[in-house]
């Protein structure tokens, strides 16, 4: 996969608007403000790619990016508390809607906060995708915050917090100010559209 020849191709903001599945998907999910942007940035060597909000939860949207003949899929961070009711109640039937579609899902990239341990909300989003058969991996995010004995002790704690999702569950620290993790990532993704 071509990582710089990435393109933006539409958000859709309500189930109904999202054509149907016709190429292999990488989706990526995550609490607001957990450097969802930052990171489809940093993956693609863009500045402007993915829009960084300064608003948790502006991202309202479903946004499909194309790579080649792979579909990149940002989903809507979600936890966020000022939100509305009913802003809650649309993405969670947008999110529901999107996973039990017949896609081609081939990996879904969960971010956490790697300086926290993880939220409800998330736990939440990993039991749904372990439930439905999904195949995941977590990526730890600002993994640059944390000094050296912070970052072990938070890699330790994330395998613990986690380990109800098994051994094998793949944890990438990840920064997108220092690029920790790009690589790793990029390995990843290149895996799962391998596997039939």
């Amino acid at each position: 996969m071509n990582y710089n020849k990435v393109e933006f191709e539409a958000a859709f903001g309500t189930l109904k608007q999202i054509p149907q599945s016709d190429l292999p998907e990488i989706v990526f999910a995550g609490r607001s403000n957990v450097g969802k942007s930052s990171m489809l940035n940093k993956l693609f060597n863009r500045k402007n790619l993915a829009r960084v909000s300064s608003m948790p939860g502006k991202t309202i949207t479903i946004n499909f990016f194309k790579v080649e003949d792979v579909r990149i899929v940002d989903l809507p961070g979600y936890g966020y508390a000022k939100v509305a009711k009913g802003e809650k109640r649309r993405w969670a039937e947008m999110m529901e809607g999107y996973f039990q579609s017949p896609r081609n899902i081939k990996l879904v990239v969960q971010l956490v906060d790697m300086r926290h341990k993880p939220s409800e909300d998330d736990y939440v989003m990993m039991r749904y995708l372990q439930d439905a058969g999904l195949p995941f991996i977590v990526a730890a995010t600002k993994c640059d915050k944390l000094n050296k004995t912070q970052y072990n002790e938070r890699v330790n704690g994330l395998r613990a917090e986690l380990a109800e999702f098994g051994e094998d569950l793949v944890i990438i620290p990840f920064s997108s100010e220092k690029g920790n993790g790009v690589d790793e990532l990029k390995a990843q993704l290149e895996k799962a559209l391998e596997e039939k």
